[in-house]
């Protein structure tokens, strides 16, 4: 193996157990990292990390375009180069960090339509009339109106969605306990609605666990459950996926939205009636508070309307 494999192979060591990464985060810098390896490998005739200049970078962009990559792509690759190279730094592999002369392409903002609050309402009010025990087509509908109410009411992402477990419930304080990217954790409050929601699954949950004779998983396993009982039970976010777009598909929503667009509308719709930018980015769990605006889809009279119900010196 050469040395650009083996040092990012030790990069990548190092993301999962030092810094608690997730699986898929693991997954895509590994993709992106390998590559770039794999690239310089062939290029630097030294074959020494030290020997990596900011025109490699570049190069390895230019043909990734080539390739057919969009800036989208081109970005995200060179994020993880950043990423590998500071780490590389922090090391002392490299005396500087050459992909911070690079400059990130500039990607347009996309998006998804974000459903209006009557929308989303709508669809859980038809949810909630649902006959209890009705679970044509594999549904199983105390399960996907929490699934809803959770990614809705709470903003959470899917990958937060599945990996909550029964001790995350906080009752008493009202909220249940997240775990986010690189593992922070978070409270997020528990709306009256999807308390509701979650009290009217929990007792199926509990019925099916004992009849696939799992009843240690009743009060430890994972809340949101799949419908075969199978291994840890836990449901996947493929299968969260697919839940949401055909409900609400079902319920006449648009056929791309997904469990990241009601994550969006929640966001949205707390601006929308005046929410504080900064409730909402510890809400959402984001870092910086930009990634929380790039979320909310506000029109310029929203804004203004928000100001003048809100601002002191408006008019």
């Amino acid at each position: 193996m050469s040395e650009f494999g083996e040092l990012a192979s030790k990069f990548l060591r190092m993301l999962a157990m030092e810094r608690g990464a997730s699986e898929h985060t693991v997954r895509a810098y590994s993709r992106e990292v390998r590559n770039f390896a794999e690239y310089l490998a062939d290029e630097v005739k030294s074959g020494k990390i030290a020997d990596v200049e900011h025109l490699h970078i570049r190069a390895y962009l230019a043909v990734l375009y080539e390739r057919g990559l969009g800036k989208a792509s081109a970005a995200r690759a060179l994020a993880s180069i950043r990423s590998w190279f500071k780490w590389l730094a922090k090391e002392g592999a490299v005396k500087q960090n050459p992909a911070l002369l690079v400059s990130t392409p500039k990607r347009p903002l996309h998006l998804p339509r974000v459903p209006s609050a009557e929308e989303v309402n709508r669809m859980l009010s038809s949810l909630e009339e649902a006959p209890r025990g009705e679970e044509e087509a594999g549904a199983w509908p105390e399960r996907d109106r929490l699934i809803f109410e959770l990614l809705y009411g709470c903003g959470i992402r899917n990958s937060e969605l599945v990996g909550l477990d029964m001790r995350a419930i906080r009752w008493g304080d009202e909220a249940i306990l997240v775990r986010g990217k690189g593992k922070k954790e978070r409270l997020v409050p528990l709306g009256d609605e999807a308390a509701i929601a979650m009290r009217a699954y929990l007792p199926g949950r509990a019925e099916r666990l004992t009849a696939a004779r799992k009843g240690w998983l009743i009060q430890e396993g994972a809340l949101i459950m799949n419908l075969q009982m199978r291994g840890s039970c836990r449901l996947t976010t493929r299968s969260v996926g697919r839940i949401v777009k055909a409900i609400a598909q079902s319920r006449g929503l648009p056929a791309d939205v997904h469990p990241h667009t009601l994550r969006h509308a929640f966001g949205t719709h707390m601006l929308e009636e005046g929410a504080d930018l900064r409730a909402i980015q510890e809400m959402l769990g984001h870092e910086r508070l930009s990634t929380t605006q790039r979320y909310t889809q506000l029109s310029t009279k929203q804004v203004q309307d928000v100001y003048e119900k809100t601002h002191p010196r408006a008019l």
